[in-house]
């Protein structure tokens, strides 16, 4: 139990944090992770001094200024709601996980670019993957931007959508506040460049124990969704192939079970602050097009749908044996 909550409650609550997202999207004025970003930002201009294990010290010290306080106003907002009632409890920790998740968002600002590939708009495609993505796609052909869109798209729904719902199973509302806030100062400060390698080393490292375990759950949900026993097999074979060459210990799993999943290349070559960098390849198949951001897209969905239904499964099985044991 969460602060109260049963399991059960939990199932209901995850669901409908998902609906809201889908209904709603992201507040548009006064999002909490927007202003959270410009925290971010701010602590890292007044902190970010000094050289070496001084400038990882401060580095520390940020993440703990921005994360644990927010933390922990969240956690008092829900014991404060459950002493007036279990329902405005619930509520609270509804809302939490709504404004923390991005499945939406990520329709949102995805699909426009599948649209834009579909009107042979390379521009507008162009312009609408430089949103999402840190490479470099001012030269971007359509396959390296269908690489962009879908690796975006397998990889934050982890991120803003699976990770998240993890953490809110673990720690309700405020679980999946600590995980956002920890997985978004990992996106601002977890860049191997001169300035951020030392300052935002603690950052990278924190999200990839807190991302670890979802990941994989993510990972293995996309083999378990892959079209017929065969692409199951390829989905799994690159996964425990591809994974262990790519940079980062969760992306690598997600990316590369989904790539296998769609049956489509992902990974290769890509720009980043002006340097080529080599990066492996990622699943199997022919090269990823347009189309297949879609595809990306469908696959994310229907492991959002995966992961309700096997909680409320949970859920009722729980109930059921709680009944026969009383």
């Amino acid at each position: 139990m969460i602060a109260g909550l049963t399991f059960a409650a939990i199932a209901v609550l995850m669901v409908a944090g998902v609906l809201l997202d889908l209904l709603l999207g992201e507040a548009r004025r006064w999002h909490p992770l927007v202003g959270f970003g410009n925290l971010a930002i701010g602590l890292e201009r007044r902190l970010n001094r000094g050289t070496g294990k001084a400038r990882f010290r401060r580095g520390v010290l940020a993440w703990m200024l921005a994360v644990l306080p927010a933390t922990a106003l969240a956690a008092l907002l829900v014991w404060a709601a459950a002493t007036v009632s279990f329902w405005l409890a619930a509520a609270v920790h509804a809302a939490m996980l709504y404004v923390c998740l991005g499945l939406r968002s990520l329709r949102e600002h995805n699909l426009p670019i599948a649209h834009a590939l579909a009107q042979n708009d390379l521009p507008q495609a162009r312009y609408l993957t430089s949103r999402i993505v840190s490479r470099d796609t001012s030269s971007a052909s359509e396959v390296e931007l269908t690489r962009a869109s879908a690796e975006s798209l397998l990889e934050n729904g982890n991120d803003a959508v699976f990770a998240t719902l993890f953490w809110f199973i673990v720690g309700g509302g405020p679980g999946a506040v600590m995980f956002r806030m920890a997985n978004t100062l990992d996106a601002m400060w977890g860049y191997r460049t001169e300035r951020l390698l030392r300052f935002g080393c603690a950052a990278a490292r924190l999200d990839d124990a807190f991302n670890y375990l979802p990941a994989r759950l993510t990972a293995l949900s996309y083999v378990v969704l892959a079209p017929g026993l065969a692409a199951k097999r390829r989905a799994w074979q690159c996964w425990r192939a591809q994974a262990p060459l790519w940079d980062s210990p969760n992306a690598g799993p997600v990316m590369a079970s989904g790539a296998g999943s769609l049956g489509v290349q992902l990974g290769g070559a890509a720009i980043y602050h002006g340097q080529l960098e080599e990066r492996p390849v990622l699943g199997a198949g022919v090269p990823a097009t347009g189309v297949d951001i879609s595809r990306a897209w469908k696959l994310v969905t229907h492991t959002t749908a995966l992961w309700l239904i096997a909680g409320l499964a949970l859920a009722l099985l729980l109930e059921l044996l709680e009944v026969l044991h009383a």
